[in-house]
Parts: C-alpha cells; sequence; structure tokens
C-alpha cells in the first residue's frame, strides 16, 4: 500500500514573522491582515491560542483577550516565495511534493519507494525534520496512509511520527481537536456549543445533515475524514530553470578571467532559452568560492532578453564593484529566469514633439541595479499608516511609466521625511525666540505653528505626539513634533 507523509510547519508566516522579529518569541504574537486595530487575526501561537485568541478574530478583540498580544503584517509574496523554496527543499527528498493551497506550510509527500534509499522511514522523516530544522523552521512530520489522518495528526503533534497500520491511523486521527482543522470560526463555535470538539465527534454527524447545516466545505471535510472522499496525491510539477555551469581546472580570482567564463557559458544558455520561445528575465551567476561556500548574485535586465552582450555588460558592471574577490573561485554557475520575451514594438523616430524615451531609462536603471545593487532603485508608495513614517513605503522599481503631468493653479511645497527623526534641544520656552533648531547659521525660530497631535497606536505600542511647523530667522521651515511620552523634541523633516 502506498505510503504518504504530511510535513506541517506550524504557523508558517508567523514563524516568519518571528524570525523578521525575534524579540517577540516570547509571545504572544499573531499575523494580522492590516496594521490596525479592526484587522482580522490570521495566525495566532500557542501562547496567544491558550487565551482563546483565534483566526478569524478582529485584532481588538484578540486584544481585550490578551493584552500583551504583539502582532503585524506578512506580505503574501513573502509567504508564497517561502512555500517555494520549502517545496523545493522537499523535492530533496521525494519528487512528488504537494503543497496545500489553503494552508501555507502544509506538505503532502509521497513516501512510498523510498525503503532502498533509506533504511526505514522513520530515518527518512527525520532526516526532513533536522533539514528543516538547520533552515530555522520548526516542522512535524507524520508518515501514514492517507491525506486526513496524516493532516489532522500533523496539526496537533509535534516531532516525527510513523504509523504502521491504518487502523492506528484512523484511530488517533478520531481524538484530534476541531480547532487544530481548518474550520471557520463561527462553525467551530456552533459545533462547540452542540458538544462536538473532536474529529471523532465530528464524524458521527450525519454527512448530508452536515451539509445542509454547514455548507459544502464541511461536507467535503467530512467525507475526507471518513475515507469516503479520496483526493490522491496531487504533485506540483519542478520547472527547473535552463542552467549551465564550468568546474574550473584551476581556482581562479581575476575578475577578467571569470568574465570570460562567463562569457563562454552565456552562449549555450541563451541558446536554451531561446528554443523554447523565452527571454531571459534574471540572471543568477553563482560562484563556489574554495573556501566561503556558494555565492549567487542575481542580475536583471530592463526587459526579457536574449542579448548576449547586454546581459554580459550587467555581470561586468555587478563585479566591476568589488575591488577583488575575497576568495577563489572553483566553479562557475548560469541560471537563467525564464519570461516570455518583450513583444512591444520599438518606438519610431518621428517628426513633431520629443519624447521620453522611457525603454532608455528602463535600461540605464537595469544598469544602476547591477553596479549597485537591487535595493538602489526604489519609489514611494502611499499606504495607510497611523503615523507619517508609515503612510508610506519604499519598493523596487521594475520599470518606469510613462509620465502624466497635471496642471495645477500654484506651485506645490513638498514636505521631506528624515529616515529616523533627529532629537533636537528642549524649547527654553513656550516663545520661539531663542531655540537654536538648526545652529547658528540658521538663526533662531521666529514663528511656531501648532500643535497638531496625533495620539492612539494602542494597539501595539502608544504613542502621543504634538506637531509644529518652525520657521527660522533665514526662512527655513522645519516640521517638529515633540514627543509627550519620551519628554523630547524630534525633527521629523523640513518643507521645501
Amino acid at each position: 500500500m502506498r505510503r504518504m507523509a504530511c510535513v506541517d510547519l506550524p504557523q508558517l508566516p508567523l514563524q516568519l514573522l518571528l524570525r523578521r522579529r525575534p524579540g517577540w518569541r516570547e509571545g504572544p504574537v499573531a499575523v494580522v491582515d492590516q496594521d490596525r486595530p479592526q484587522g482580522r487575526v490570521l495566525w495566532v501561537d500557542e501562547r496567544a491560542r491558550s487565551r482563546r485568541v483565534l483566526p478569524g478574530m478582529r485584532y481588538a478583540a484578540a486584544l481585550s483577550l490578551a493584552p500583551g498580544l504583539r502582532a503585524d503584517v506578512v506580505p503574501q509574496a513573502e509567504i508564497a516565495s517561502a512555500v517555494a523554496g520549502l517545496a523545493a527543499r522537499l523535492r530533496g527528498f521525494t519528487p512528488r511534493v504537494e503543497p496545500a493551497r489553503d494552508e501555507p506550510g502544509v506538505f503532502w509527500l509521497d513516501a512510498g519507494g523510498l525503503e532502498r534509499l533509506w533504511p526505514s522511514l522513520e530515518a527518512w522523516a527525520s532526516a526532513i525534520a533536522s533539514d528543516l530544522e538547520g533552515a530555522g523552521f520548526v516542522a512535524t512530520v507524520v508518515v501514514g496512509f492517507g491525506r486526513f489522518g496524516t493532516y489532522a495528526l500533523a496539526r496537533c503533534r509535534r516531532g516525527v511520527h510513523v504509523l504502521g497500520t491504518e487502523t492506528e491511523e484512523r484511530a488517533a486521527a478520531r481524538s484530534v481537536p476541531l480547532e487544530r482543522i481548518s474550520i471557520e470560526p463561527e462553525h467551530l463555535d456552533i459545533l462547540s456549543r452542540l458538544g462536538v470538539k473532536t474529529v471523532g465527534e465530528f464524524l458521527d454527524l450525519p454527512r448530508e445533515g452536515v451539509g445542509l447545516r454547514f455548507g459544502p466545505e464541511l461536507e467535503r471535510l467530512h467525507g475526507l475524514a471518513s475515507g469516503e472522499r479520496v483526493v490522491p496525491l496531487q504533485p506540483e510539477r519542478a520547472d527547473l530553470p535552463p542552467m549551465t555551469r564550468e568546474v574550473l581546472d584551476h581556482p581562479e580570482a581575476d575578475v577578467e578571467r571569470l568574465l570570460g567564463v562567463v562569457e563562454r557559458l552565456l552562449g549555450p544558455l541563451l541558446e536554451e532559452v531561446g528554443r523554447k520561445g523565452k527571454a531571459v528575465a534574471e540572471l543568477e551567476l553563482g560562484f563556489r568560492f574554495e573556501r566561503l561556500g556558494d555565492h549567487i548574485e542575481s542580475l536583471r535586465p530592463a526587459a526579457p532578453s536574449l542579448d548576449a552582450r547586454l546581459l554580459l555588460e550587467l555581470v561586468r558592471l555587478r563585479l566591476g564593484a568589488l575591488q577583488r574577490l575575497p576568495d577563489t573561485v572553483g566553479e562557475v554557475v548560469l541560471i537563467a529566469r525564464e519570461a516570455e520575451p518583450d513583444r512591444r514594438p520599438p518606438a519610431l523616430a518621428g517628426s513633431g514633439r520629443r519624447r521620453r524615451d522611457i525603454a532608455a531609462a528602463d535600461r540605464a536603471l537595469a544598469r544602476v541595479r547591477a553596479r549597485l545593487g537591487e535595493e538602489a532603485v526604489v519609489r514611494a508608495r502611499l499606504r495607510e499608516g497611523h503615523l507619517p513614517e508609515a503612510s508610506f513605503a519604499w519598493e523596487p522599481v521594475e520599470r518606469l511609466e510613462a509620465p502624466v503631468p497635471r496642471g495645477l493653479p500654484s506651485a506645490r511645497l513638498v514636505r521631506r521625511i528624515y529616515a529616523r527623526p533627529l532629537a533636537l534641544p528642549q524649547r527654553p520656552r513656550q516663545e520661539p525666540d531663542g531655540w537654536m533648531l538648526r545652529g547658528l547659521e540658521q538663526g533662531p525660530v521666529d514663528r511656531v505653528e501648532g500643535p497638531y497631535v496625533i495620539s492612539g497606536g494602542w494597539w501595539v505600542r502608544p504613542v502621543h505626539r504634538e506637531y509644529h511647523f518652525a520657521e527660522t530667522r533665514k526662512g527655513e521651515l522645519l516640521w517638529v513634533y515633540y514627543d509627550r511620552l519620551r519628554r523630547q523634541w524630534f525633527l521629523q523633516g523640513r518643507v521645501e
């Protein structure tokens, strides 16, 4: 009989959040869909769950149950990237891996036919758990026979578990609390009031009645749990990107000679990509150093391209940013991330008003990224935020857009915000005279407008700021605030 395993990285978005904020590990912690009191709780840790904080609650309601609850947003792109990376890691243990569509961090694996490669299924499962732990994740691995049974046990156990028979799996799954299964909170609450708190008690209900009372989702779950509905493993197909490599006869540290190696590898790589009707959207350049191990640099042209000269120029710019390599290189690898080629017709050179060449600007920005790194070209994007510094975020610029000028009745003032507010000397008294904000060259403050109070943040950290506009004798207009909780003046920015 085919064996199946379920790997559960409990609360994967929460694990990603705690890797970003290790100081929060003492809990309770939650992941929310937006950083606001009415944000919806998506994932919670055990400390929060023990205080009856459950997914689906509003953040304000969760705070009333756990006053010390800390929460933040984990973007979907970050979660998707982590799931893809984990699936690739798990394919090193079995080629058939199916990530759960609606529950990030849950994977089903084909465990059949591995007896000749591993001493036992226990050794195979333990190797998976050790590999994930080495990558910084907490994981449970359950090896059994069915999709639901392995999933249910993985959601309520920790460590590695191998089940001997289907009967053992079904009996163990019946004792799993329903709150460990992915069920909507309102349905879970109704079932709890009916005295249905475990999988076994849920299975004792008639399937047709569950469908009429709760809808098709719970009816489907009932069929999976009872074994009436069998869903075979649906593994993702690993689409390996084109790759070329060369093991050097002698370790190399000279940048120019390494560029020659890259040029030799680039031709066959582009031919392979071109035969598939694709172009290179991202080129990964990998070095295997003699002592430092593997290192990968990513280079993105302005548009998907098969132009070897353009790609080689980006490689030259990236390596030219280094004074010298930190170690000798024993192997060079090129990996092409493919995309559909850019089929836009080239701009026609016509008469009349001269237009901006957006494509040329994109190529220039690609060179800047190649020279200075991927985070060198960003733009500000407005977002909802309580504080001024939280009202925008920096995001990478992939491609420029054509400008759309708008007529303005008068010139606009620009408020420049500092990355970090600067601490200021205390005001000598309520009158502005004598307050030297910017040193002698700007003179004292002549006029102060305000206060404009921003207060709140009780759901994360209390904030009370009193903003003012301070004009110096030389005409500089500064944007300052008094932090009442810290009893300190700060310079937030200036108006230009």
